[in-house]
């Protein structure tokens, strides 16, 4: 394996955009192409992505056509079926060029313009080769905790053949292989961090939803 980094600069980190999903709660649509304030998810995504990269892609697995008139590289996986995540991830580490990977799902459009950033400043200060992103959110009971969201994850080239071996294992559990890994865990809880940063859009009515939420916020 490579000798641990003291710094991560931004053209060492491949951003990836994961839109290769089934998009079963969303009656089967591609998620990826979905307007979210007339544009589409996927596109929303690169645009908030690229300042903070190298280089960007796309992951996806039907429309390619479509994927490809943004105009970026559009890796399939290379694993049948749709197995996850993960093997977007895997699709990624096997075509970067750069020694870093940072992925994104495309349905949460209002992730952080620092999460390179802050992601690849606690991995190089840890020597982690895994990190991912966490934000607090009120339980059913009231209570403020802070919930993992591993799919916004940075993760070494090196963790190439582990992740290869995991999901040839038949194994498919995001947090499952990431704690397996040297990995860190990166709070966005600081005052100034958008509260609605990682809201997940899973159906049409979590999209609507978030679209009424966001232009309903005061201009600033």
């Amino acid at each position: 394996m490579s000798a641990p980094q003291h710094s991560i600069e931004s053209s060492q980190i491949t951003g990836l955009v994961l839109a290769g999903g089934r998009g079963t709660r969303f009656g089967g649509a591609d998620k990826g192409l979905q307007p979210f304030l007339g544009q589409p998810l996927a596109r929303r995504a690169l645009d908030r992505l690229a300042p903070q990269v190298g280089s960007i892609a796309i992951s996806a697995n039907r429309h390619l056509d479509e994927y490809a008139r943004f105009k970026v590289p559009v890796w399939s996986d290379s694993l049948v079926d749709y197995p996850g995540p993960l093997a977007g991830m895997l699709s990624g580490l096997e075509h970067a060029q750069s020694d870093w990977l940072l992925t994104v799902p495309c349905d949460s459009p209002l992730f952080p313009l620092d999460l390179a950033e802050r992601l690849s400043a606690r991995a190089a200060a840890d020597h982690s080769l895994v990190a991912f992103a966490a934000a607090p959110e009120t339980d059913a009971s009231g209570q403020r905790t802070l919930r993992t969201h591993p799919v916004f994850c940075l993760v070494h080239r090196d963790l190439r053949s582990s992740l290869a071996a995991y999901l040839a294992s038949g194994s498919h559990r995001v947090m499952h292989w990431l704690m397996a890994q040297p990995h860190s865990q990166v709070a966005f809880d600081q005052p100034g961090d958008d509260p609605l940063a990682f809201s997940n859009t899973n159906t049409r009515e979590d999209l609507q939803r978030l679209e009424l939420e966001l232009t309903a916020r005061p201009t600033r």
